[in-house]
């Protein structure tokens, strides 16, 4: 089944003849990119957005990735802050994120001779509330992954076929993605979130994350992590280094890490 829809993957981008990747450096437009050069070569051009949202390193990793691959990479300034519509994070904030960054790829692509702009939405996406979808298939880019219908555990399964170190590599949506919905996010917050989950990563986390409420940090990891987490480590130090970087309370989430959990407060999910 892996190798079949890595031919099958293979096959659209062949149709395809040039293609721009918006290539935010996650396993999923990794793949992506990786497949796009593979059939493409000098055809196909993966691009990453940075904006405060983007935390340094993931740009990083992103850049070090696109070497691996050896396919051309550039990076473009995205301004999706300066959006009051975004920075109020209302539930539809993502829409107004991709809005921006497809303004900016679309003409990118038509002034290089690209006519496709494809990204990682994969099929597993297309089950969650994801208003930047919608943004994104509104100024005509395309979705592989979802087309043929590749989900987040094939994404991971066909990265390792290929020999990609990077297949389990954990998810990691923009910074903006910590705050709850009708809270304004400000470069401040941003940075505040950013400096607080590199201090964890740098404890030897890997799936985490820390979600801002006003003054509140509230720290996400896995369930099965928590008691060594909290026996392991100095908790008085890491209250410290938390309200060192702005925070004023740090609490634990008991319940455990689990993806798109901001999601669970929504009375009512948009179509």
């Amino acid at each position: 089944m892996v190798a079949q829809k890595l031919d099958q993957l293979k096959a659209l981008f062949a149709e395809m003849d040039r293609a721009l990747i918006a290539y935010s450096g996650g396993i999923d437009s990794t793949l992506v990119a990786k497949v796009a050069y593979d059939v493409l070569g000098d055809r196909a051009l993966a691009v990453t957005a940075n904006s405060p949202s983007l935390m340094p390193e993931d740009l990083e990793d992103a850049r070090i990735q696109a070497a691996t691959i050896g396919i051309a990479h550039e990076i473009v300034q995205t301004h999706e802050l300066d959006n009051p519509n975004y920075a109020s994070n209302p539930v539809n904030r993502c829409y107004f994120c991709k809005s921006e960054l497809h303004d900016t790829l679309r003409p990118l692509a038509l002034d290089r001779g690209y006519p496709y702009v494809v990204d990682g939405v994969n099929a597993d996406d297309l089950g969650d509330y994801r208003p930047g979808i919608q943004a994104a298939k509104e100024r005509g880019a395309r979705s592989p992954l979802a087309e043929i219908g590749i989900t987040k555990l094939e994404v991971r399964q066909i990265s390792q076929f290929l020999g990609l170190p990077w297949w389990d590599k954990p998810a990691q949506p923009c910074l903006s993605s910590r705050f709850p919905y009708g809270e304004d996010i400000t470069l401040e917050k941003l940075h505040r979130v950013g400096r607080a989950e590199r201090y964890l990563r740098d404890l030897g986390l890997r799936n985490l994350r820390v979600r801002s409420a006003g003054d509140t940090a509230r720290i996400e990891i896995p369930a099965e992590d928590i008691k060594d987490f909290v026996a392991d480590n100095d908790l008085s130090a890491l209250v410290s280094a938390f309200q060192g970087h702005g925070f004023t309370y740090v609490t634990l989430d008991l319940e455990g890490f689990r993806s798109g959990k901001l999601n669970q407060d929504l009375p009512l999910v948009p179509s």
